[in-house]
């Protein structure tokens, strides 16, 4: 389904709504997508980690990718986060991605186990070998504990069916390497809002956003402003989204987003365990972050 789709912009990294009984919340799934479709998004990431991914069941990530592709349209591009610490359960995940009408499949560094290079070279490569989707590596040493370098992205970009890496390892100089090592037809995403202007500025191709949860339009604006070199212009957004992207880490990701989607009416604020209600304190900063920036109103 991939072959004439590209990886570019505003990529949202879409929460999963649960309903008052934790089940998924398809209705609300289906208002998201359509927010994001008006809004100048160019894909939909679903059970990333901001989607909850290590809480969706097998069954669940079909269901919500099925959804996702019935509500989007064969053209709309979406990608399934189905990666794990398990080569063989990312493969078994991977494969139900692919069957479920995902374009591209986001598999992230193995966490916990702290593999060698090695290790995660032949982990990737083994996916990548064992299903017929396109493969996005995701490195994000933050959660993972361990971090996938330059040079064994090299190694992998020789392998056909890896197209991509979403880079949230926070290094500029590493990502800089990276940009510099990947062939041309290959693409390097931001994986972290605050640094998507510098990425874009040294040759990446968009964002997997957070922030684009609650300003999809603005986020969207930024990236197609940097990408055509309007700096000044992209730099305007990214100010008047910084302080949004900063309260989004107050604590875990998603806690905070799922809060504000809350406030703006488009999901309830219900999370599955290891995941919590935000603290009070801290709903008290988004709200007035959530005000200065006009996504809600004093009457919401």
């Amino acid at each position: 389904m991939a072959e004439n789709k590209r990886l570019y912009g505003s990529i949202v990294a879409l929460v999963t709504p649960f309903d008052q009984n934790g089940e998924l919340d398809l209705s609300a799934l289906d208002k998201l997508i359509e927010f994001h479709m008006n809004n100048g998004t160019s894909a939909i990431l679903l059970a990333g980690t901001t989607g909850e991914g290590p809480n969706i069941t097998d069954d669940e990530l079909g269901t919500i990718l099925l959804r996702a592709r019935s509500r989007a349209g064969e053209e709309f591009t979406l990608i399934a986060g189905s990666g794990t610490n398990s080569t063989s359960t990312t493969l078994k995940r991977t494969i139900i991605a692919q069957e479920s009408g995902a374009d591209f499949a986001l598999i992230v560094g193995p966490y916990y186990n702290k593999p060698t290079q090695e290790g995660f070279y032949q982990h990737f490569k083994a996916i990548s070998e064992g299903v017929d989707i396109p493969i996005i590596i995701y490195n994000v040493p933050g959660r993972t504990g361990s971090n996938i370098k330059p040079e064994t992205v090299a190694r992998l970009a020789e392998e056909p069916g890896i197209v991509a890496i979403k880079e949230a390892s926070g290094d500029l100089e590493q990502i800089k390497e990276v940009l510099s090592i990947m062939p041309s037809e290959k693409v390097v995403l931001s994986g972290d809002d605050a640094l998507t202007l510098p990425i874009i500025a040294m040759g990446g191709t968009g964002v997997i956003s957070v922030v684009a949860n609650e300003a999809p339009r603005e986020t969207a604006d930024m990236v197609q402003f940097a990408a055509n070199g309007k700096i000044e212009e992209a730099g305007r957004l990214h100010d008047k989204l910084s302080p949004l992207m900063e309260v989004n880490f107050i604590e875990s990701n998603p806690i905070p987003v799922k809060y504000a989607l809350s406030k703006m009416g488009l999901i309830s604020e219900v999370y599955r365990l290891p995941m919590v209600q935000l603290e009070e304190k801290n709903k008290k900063k988004i709200d007035e972050i959530l005000l200065s920036i006009g996504i809600v109103n004093e009457n919401d």
